[in-house]
């Protein structure tokens, strides 16, 4: 048996899948793609987590847009952070074209349009699917984390966060907490220092400079009601075809903070929210995170670790996290540990550093008899990519060189037009877009404060009239007295007078 063959067998071995699978495309060896050496993943195996990764340029976004079609037949939903905003043609049917033709030719494999069930969400004020969360679901722990506080600011949200749920005063939004700041440093001081202990007024200072910091980059929008519900992830077409999520984030790649804090609250609520699934035949979601780098590269330690828990707990639930940055590197390794579908599309090597980061890319990928692994990597074409994964026993697969297979949705963006077609038929746009503002923390704080300073204003009037009273009452006191002494003093001239004349009267009548 030659080289070829026994590749073939061993990629077919390796690959092979007694239940459902999806089919990323075919083998290549020595340059040559082969028909019958077909590179599949099973289902069951795609909550354990992936990786896409490449260069600018070579196939990542239609990679994701591959795996999401496959995935949407089996009923299995997917979320798609789009920070490139390249990815919303997945909802037309695409365009056969020859080179489409002739790439499946090759790889032996059949090629048909289909376009899939479709909903837009945003985090901003582009049009779609509104995501909000409101700060007390967020819990104190969460959202320190998100401040990037430290053990004694940390402590201090806490208190604010029990001083709120003792007085059942709901924490909706940025505004609501604010409130709460500076009531307890202020009118609210002796409250908090009776009931929950002297907090530093230089510690409150830094957390809210920490939540105007956020605020600026724009999660005022993001916090609030009504709070998005995990369950309308999960829906499934009339056809039984699982929803392709779509969150548009091309207007805040400049606020990667925005972007770590959504994805962090949304991976826990996935988390506190989802019963265990335990060892089930296909995940119950799947989401992809493009432009992954932008979260690591921003995240304080805190955050990372936050992040590296919650990946090796969720895909008990059924959740699949694929992370989509441009080179493994940026992926910190606690987390490139628990991912098991790696796709590795081309690296370029044009500086020194960039050839150390590419043997140091080949170091995380199987040893292979047929590949030399860091030599691949540069000579990659587009929409080629080398392949690993974990099989139906959780056993890592053969490294693979693969042509992928084309999208069957069209391989560009949806116009404005198309967009307000889909927003317009959507039952979660309705849903979501009215911004309720209900009575909360701030409301509730504003009219505490104008009782207090109307309770102060009677007192200080109170005040002012027990003095006035005082006053009028001395004042009497002193004018009573000056009278008494007048009259006093004029019957004692009287009297005195009186007795003169007496005297002289007395003398002229002798």
């Amino acid at each position: 048996m030659g080289k070829k063959e026994d590749f073939i067998e061993l990629i077919t071995e390796g690959y092979t899948s007694k239940g459902e699978s999806i089919t990323l495309g075919g083998a290549i060896l020595d340059g040559e793609a082969l028909g019958d050496a077909h590179v599949k993943i099973p289902l069951k195996t795609l909550n354990r987590h992936g990786l896409i990764a490449g260069a600018t340029g070579t196939g990542k976004t239609k990679t994701i847009q591959v795996l999401s079609e496959q995935l949407s037949p089996f009923g299995i939903p997917v979320l798609m952070m789009d920070i490139k905003g390249d990815f919303s043609g997945i909802a037309k049917e695409g365009e056969e074209k020859s080179f489409i033709t002739d790439r499946h030719a090759k790889i032996n494999l059949p090629y048909h349009t289909a376009k899939f069930p479709v909903e837009l969400l945003t985090l901003s004020e582009q049009n779609g699917v509104r995501l909000r969360a409101t700060v007390s679901e967020f819990g104190p722990v969460l959202f320190s984390r998100i401040l990037d506080l430290n053990d004694t600011q940390s402590g201090v949200v806490s208190v604010i966060f029990k001083y709120c749920d003792d007085n059942k005063m709901p924490l909706l939004d940025l505004k609501d907490i604010k409130k709460v700041i500076n009531y307890i440093t202020e009118e609210g001081k002796e409250e908090i220092t009776k009931s929950y202990g002297r907090i530093s007024t230089s510690t409150t200072g830094i957390i809210l400079r920490k939540i105007i910091e956020l605020e600026q980059q724009g999660a005022e929008l993001f916090f609030g009601e009504m709070s998005f519900d995990i369950d309308d992830l999960m829906r499934i077409d009339e056809n039984g075809k699982g929803y392709i999520n779509i969150l548009r984030l091309t207007d805040i790649q400049d606020k990667p903070k925005l972007f770590s804090t959504f994805m962090l609250s949304m991976l826990a609520e996935i988390y506190q929210q989802m019963p265990e699934k335990g060892d089930s035949d296909q995940p119950e979601l799947v989401i992809f995170i493009d432009e992954a780098h932008l979260i690591f590269n921003e995240a304080s330690k805190a955050l990372l670790e936050q992040i590296e828990t919650i990946v090796k707990l969720i895909r008990s639930k059924g959740v699949g996290i694929y992370f989509v940055t441009q080179n493994p590197m940026d992926v910190p390794s606690g987390v490139l540990a628990q991912l098991g579908l790696k796709i590795q599309h081309a690296l370029r090597a044009f500086t020194a550093k960039d050839r150390k980061s590419i043997n140091q890319t080949a170091d995380n990928y199987p040893t292979s008899d047929y590949y030399n692994t860091s030599e691949v990597l540069t000579s990659l074409g587009i929409g080629e990519a080398l392949v690993t994964a974990l099989n139906e026993k959780g056993i890592p697969t053969p490294l693979v060189a693969t042509m992928m297979r084309a999208p069957m949705s069209r391989m560009d963006i949806l116009t404005e037009s198309e967009i307000q077609e889909i927003n317009s038929k959507s039952k979660l746009v309705k849903k979501y877009s009215e911004l309720i503002d209900r009575e909360s923390a701030y409301e509730m704080l504003n009219k505490k404060i104008t009782i207090i300073e109307e309770e102060a204003a009677q007192e200080e009037k109170e005040k002012q009239e027990e003095k006035t009273t005082k006053t009028i009452t001395t004042q009497s006191k002193k004018d009573n007295s000056a009278m008494g002494k007048s009259v006093i003093k004029v019957l004692t001239s009287a009297t005195f007078i009186r007795g003169v004349f007496g005297i002289l009267s007395k003398i002229l009548k002798k």
